[in-house]
């Protein structure tokens, strides 16, 4: 194994211990495997796919493994398994990896996309850039639609992005004045607030002439804005579902996706190897500046605050978009 010269042989690690409640434990400093890389953790993003189990439902086991939930790290190669030729000590990377509200993860070599030297001092948590990249993708978007997204935070504002300069229309359509505003600075033509449901059918189709979307992305992750989704789609338009429907069973108006035809992408991936596709795309458009996450890092912790970045990710205080923690 190829190591980077470190004296102690222990990190510390967040362990959920129940519904709510962390603590920092000091564990052994884990050892990367044949095809594996150990990652200095420089940093983790916090996703909103956490807040289930934050809140302890019936299903979850505690405590947690070290490091668990945590999944959009990146950082700096520390260690490398047998047969890892292409990474070295010193590389920074972001990795798809899953125990990284830690200091220190494993992730196997197929799974890290190594950074180059523009992004140097950025942070960069890759599955959720790569995960825009890929919704983008599978959205199909071209030049001269008219696309409503609705849910402006960290996932939308990035879909705004991309979508905008695609070409498109944006409506963007979300609950929060901060997000509507921050929908207008990533391009977005027309803001509406996520108020009365019957008031925004009939905005959308005032600003469309009667026709609604050619592309509609669901963004929040909750049957309100699922059912509206459909609503704003016109006739053989397509619908994205993006938000992460992971908190009970949804309903569907059958009726309505039937009669108007429409084509239905649940744009969530699962592939590791069409994630990594993501990162790689995402890795370019920031590094090109196509992309420009930055601002939206709006709250940054240190681990042992996790709580505090998980509670926030719940509340949405205003101004928030999105937390990093860090080591």
């Amino acid at each position: 194994m190829n190591e980077a010269s470190a004296p102690d042989a222990t990190m510390r690690a967040a362990v959920l211990t129940g519904p709510g409640a962390i603590r920092l434990d000091r564990v052994a400093r884990p050892e990367p495997g044949p095809g594996q890389i150990r990652l200095r953790l420089e940093g983790c993003g916090v996703c909103a796919s956490n807040l289930t189990p934050w809140a302890g439902p019936e299903w979850m086991n505690f405590p947690t493994e070290p490091g668990s939930l945590g999944h959009e790290g990146w950082g700096v190669v520390d260690a490398v398994g047998e047969g890892v030729d292409d990474l070295k000590p010193g590389d920074r990377v972001a990795a798809l990896s899953y125990k990284s509200y830690a200091e220190y993860d494993l992730a196997d070599a197929a799974s890290v996309i190594r950074l180059p030297d523009s992004l140097a001092g950025r942070p960069f948590p890759g599955e959720p850039l790569g995960c825009a990249m890929n919704i983008f993708r599978r959205s199909g978007i071209v030049a001269g639609q008219t696309v409503a997204i609705i849910g402006i935070g960290f996932l939308g504002a990035l879909l705004t992005r991309l979508a905008t300069d695609a070409g498109t229309r944006v409506i963007a359509i979300s609950r929060r004045p901060f997000s509507l505003d921050l929908a207008r600075d990533m391009g977005a033509a027309e803001v509406i607030p996520m108020e009365d449901h019957n008031g925004i059918i009939a905005r959308v189709k005032d600003l469309t002439g009667g026709s609604f979307c050619d592309v509609v992305i669901e963004a929040v992750g909750k049957q309100w804005p699922l059912d509206l989704a459909a609503e704003l789609c016109r006739e053989r338009g397509r619908l994205i579902v993006a938000g992460y429907h992971q908190d009970g069973p949804r309903q569907v108006n059958m009726w309505l996706w039937n009669w108007r035809g429409l084509d239905v992408i649940n744009a969530h991936e699962r592939d590791p190897a069409v994630y990594m596709q993501g990162i790689r795309e995402a890795v370019e458009a920031v590094a090109s500046g196509r992309l420009n996450p930055d601002p939206l890092y709006t709250h940054r912790y240190p681990l042992d605050r996790l709580g505090e970045a998980l509670d926030a990710t719940r509340d949405r205080p205003d101004g928030f978009l999105k937390a990093l923690v860090t080591p």
